[in-house]
């Protein structure tokens, strides 16, 4: 927060005590001490010392407003933090395999995003959602490839990732109807597993015979296999995961940080 802020907030609250909390003291103070950028805080010092009922009083009272400027510094902190290391991931170049996986938004966008998730990992599931706007807002300049790293062997997110990655080599477009599918209706893929994915599959006109072959063939086999290697490559030990051309997002974001990290990809693209 800047210091300017900083200075209202706390003219703010040393207001608030005197005109909210004490009844007609704000008056008598003005009239013995004007408050100055330059008093205030050793005028706020001794307020608190001699009466230090009234920070608790003046919290409860401004619970909305107190709670809102602690977020804003909390965002800027975690922001400054940001992007001190997506400076340090410009300088190192990361490479993943892309070949064979469908694209959302133009192929030849300025900003790739390349997402590691799991269909069944409800902060993917939250990120999801904030990728989606982004796509909306950015429309031409930004583009999205799914990597799949389901982080069990034998349970719904698996199989989820193979009917994925089999539906891609019949249609990109069905492939991504059936990623939003899957995000969109998460407990009922935990819940029904592979009865719910074939269910979805068909509400898509998927050729399902060769839906039921392609699920375990070599090829999509070897496409979830490069995408955990590419995951193993870069270290990543949870999910969701993104790369945002270079820079590094971690986890379900809020879309104004999200967004922060694509435009700095932005500013630096070619």
């Amino acid at each position: 927060m800047k210091s300017g802020k900083k200075i209202a907030a706390a003219m703010i609250l040393a207001s608030s005590m005197l005109a909210g909390v004490v009844p007609g003291m704000q008056c008598a103070v003005a009239n013995a001490v004007e408050i100055t950028e330059e008093n205030l805080p050793k005028f706020l010092e001794k307020l608190f010392r001699e009466r230090p009922e009234l920070v608790m009083d003046v919290l409860r009272r401004q619970s909305e407003s107190v709670l809102d400027i602690a977020q804003q510094g909390s965002n800027m902190r975690r922001l400054h933090s940001l992007e001190a290391q997506w400076a340090a991931d410009m300088k190192v170049n990361k490479t993943v395999k892309t070949e064979g996986r469908p694209v959302m938004g133009a192929p030849k966008a300025k900003v790739r995003i390349v997402a590691f998730s799991d269909f069944t990992c409800h902060f993917c599931q939250q990120a999801s959602k904030t990728v989606d706007a982004i796509l909306q807002e950015y429309g031409k300049d930004v583009s999205l490839v799914f990597k799949n790293m389901p982080l069990d062997e034998k349970g719904p997110a698996n199989i989820a990732s193979a009917y994925f990655v089999a539906i891609s080599q019949q249609s990109e477009e069905n492939a991504w109807q059936f990623y939003k599918a899957l995000f969109a209706d998460r407990d009922k893929l935990i819940a029904d597993g592979e009865v719910f994915l074939k269910k979805t599959a068909e509400g898509l006109n998927v050729d399902m015979k060769r839906l039921a072959k392609d699920v375990h063939s070599k090829k999509v086999t070897d496409i979830i296999a490069e995408d955990q290697q590419d995951a193993q490559k870069l270290g990543i030990e949870g999910t969701p995961y993104f790369l945002v051309n270079n820079l590094v997002v971690r986890g379900a974001l809020p879309l104004d940080l999200f967004k922060s990290a694509v435009d700095m990809a932005l500013k630096n693209s070619k």
